[in-house]
């Protein structure tokens, strides 16, 4: 599992020790340093994170990083994602979970979804992979869920478009009708957008061809993340 949280932590480590040395806050209390250092913090992650996304800002990574909330009460909510990440990589070995700022940024290629050529459908062994997800998406009732669907280059680009975003319906259909809420989803299809991998291999288009997610904070865990780093 990658982790690009690391970032975070060592610039919120820095900020702490700048912050902590300066006389004008010697008097306030540990919630309220934390707050500051947080925010700053994430705004810096979010600004470097963000500088580097390019045109794939506008897929899962670029989500996860809208939905940051910073201060305690992020760092509250990156605990319960910590943990989430870690759920759903024991769960899957074959998919990419990413953890970044306070979401997560998951990727199911070939080797957890796999979609044949101009299809949609979704195979037995990709079934059974989203039933594992289903287990870890109910422990963790309190986020929003984006859906990315992507296709490899073969084809117009129109028609990839379209067939991207009804693999990403397929995953939300799947998802639904195993108990999971749909109106915790939302769909995009990207098409030939952000390729993983080579288009002019057969095993690099089989990679493009996949899904992602971003999974970030609802407004409930941003409520209830808010009150307990008000204690």
């Amino acid at each position: 599992m990658k982790n690009i949280s690391v970032l975070a932590l060592a610039f919120v480590m820095v900020l702490g020790s700048l912050f902590t040395s300066c006389e004008a806050v010697k008097n306030t209390n540990k919630t309220q340093r934390g707050a500051a250092i947080g925010a700053a913090g994430g705004a810096i992650l979010g600004g470097i994170l963000g500088n580097n996304l390019g045109k794939g800002g506008k897929g899962a990574m670029g989500a996860v990083i809208g939905g940051v909330v910073g201060g305690v009460a992020g760092g509250v909510i990156g605990n319960k994602m910590d943990k989430q990440a870690r759920q759903i990589d024991q769960a899957i070995p074959g998919a990419d979970v990413e953890r970044v700022g306070e979401g997560i940024k998951l990727v199911l290629n070939e080797n957890a979804i796999r979609f044949d050529t101009n299809k949609s459908t979704l195979t037995a062994a990709a079934k059974a992979n989203l039933d594992k997800l289903v287990t870890v998406f109910n422990e963790y009732p309190d986020t929003d869920i984006t859906i990315f669907g992507y296709t490899d280059s073969t084809g117009p680009a129109d028609y990839n478009l379209k067939l991207s975003g009804e693999r990403a319906t397929s995953v939300k259909n799947y998802l639904a009708s195993k108990g999971i809420l749909a109106s915790r989803f939302t769909i995009q299809g990207m098409g030939i957008a952000d390729p993983i991998a080579d288009n002019g291999t057969v095993e690099g288009r089989a990679q493009n061809r996949r899904v992602e997610f971003a999974i970030v904070a609802n407004a409930k865990m941003k409520a209830d993340a808010e009150k307990e780093a008000g204690k």
